[in-house]
């Protein structure tokens, strides 16, 4: 059977008419009764009895036609959410992204979307930067956004921007009314930071420890969040990166410009190599890059 074949015999089943189902459908008379024909002829047998007064429903198409409107009303509406999910009305997207970008970023952009595509559920998965590597490439989500892996192994990356790191200090501290540090500076203080394998850990080390040595680490921490606190207590010092700036001062810490070295890394959007994304991760991608401006 075939979607055309089925409006056709519905039209004449509904209205036992075929000038009335012609005129429904827009066919002419030959049109739809080679439809009706051939639908009868894959099934196997007489739908409709015709005579040059009356049409009727065999039992056979008795049967037939309230099969018939519940498969056209499915097919219809499967037309209609694809429809909606092609041009944005409705859909979902899942992204996983890292915590500093998910925590600081990341809420600007969904809020432009919102405002855009106010029927598109988004799934935000807040994992480290490793994490949103493996559920990009296992198809867990559509689109990641974390640091530019030194390795793509059947990702694509489009960059965001160059995130810098800065200097994290206790606002009662020295260092606060600094301009800027160096690492040398920096690292005399006890080091806060977060505990491996984060991205942002082993970012430090890699670039740090030629030229400064082992960083000396007094406490470590899963959160962002929590290693804020702590150098907000004055507990020791960190740094981060740069977009996780307003998060630190609003947790109480103040940053500064580091350098010697100047440390810094691309962020941007992942995706698996070859895969075509779901009109919504288009959209999203474009409102990310969009908004890192």
């Amino acid at each position: 059977m075939t979607v055309k074949q089925l409006r056709a015999f519905l039209a004449v089943a509904q209205s036992l008419s075929f000038a009335q189902a012609c005129e429904r459908l827009h066919l002419s008379q030959p049109a739809l009764s080679l439809a009706i024909k051939n639908l009868e002829q894959s099934l196997g047998g007489q739908l409709l009895v015709r005579t040059t007064r009356s049409v009727a429903l065999t039992p056979e198409g008795e049967t037939l036609l309230p099969i018939a409107v519940r498969l056209l009303a499915d097919w219809d509406n499967a037309e209609d959410l694809l429809r909606q999910h092609f041009t944005l009305q409705m859909g979902k997207v899942a992204v996983a992204a890292m915590p500093s970008f998910a925590g600081n970023r990341l809420p600007a952009a969904l809020r432009a979307f919102r405002d855009a595509y106010p029927r598109v559920n988004v799934a935000v998965h807040d994992v480290v930067n490793e994490q949103v590597m493996d559920m990009v490439r296992d198809g867990r989500v559509e689109l990641g956004i974390a640091f530019e892996p030194a390795t793509l192994d059947g990702l694509q990356f489009t960059p965001l921007y160059d995130d810098r790191f800065v200097a994290v200090v206790p606002t009662t501290s020295d260092l606060a009314e600094q301009p800027a540090l160096t690492w040398a500076q920096l690292l005399e203080q006890p080091f806060i930071t977060l505990q491996r394998p984060s991205a942002v850990r082993l970012l430090l080390e890699d670039s740090v420890i030629a030229r400064h040595g082992k960083l000396p680490v007094a406490f470590e921490s899963h959160q962002l969040v929590t290693v804020g606190r702590m150098v907000a207590e004055g507990l020791g010092v960190s740094a981060v990166p740069q977009l996780c700036r307003r998060q630190m001062e609003e947790l109480g810490a103040r940053c500064v410009p580091l350098s010697e070295p100047q440390v810094s890394r691309r962020v941007g959007l992942l995706h698996q190599a070859g895969h075509q994304l779901s009109s919504a991760a288009q959209a999203l991608s474009e409102t990310l890059l969009r908004q890192a401006g």
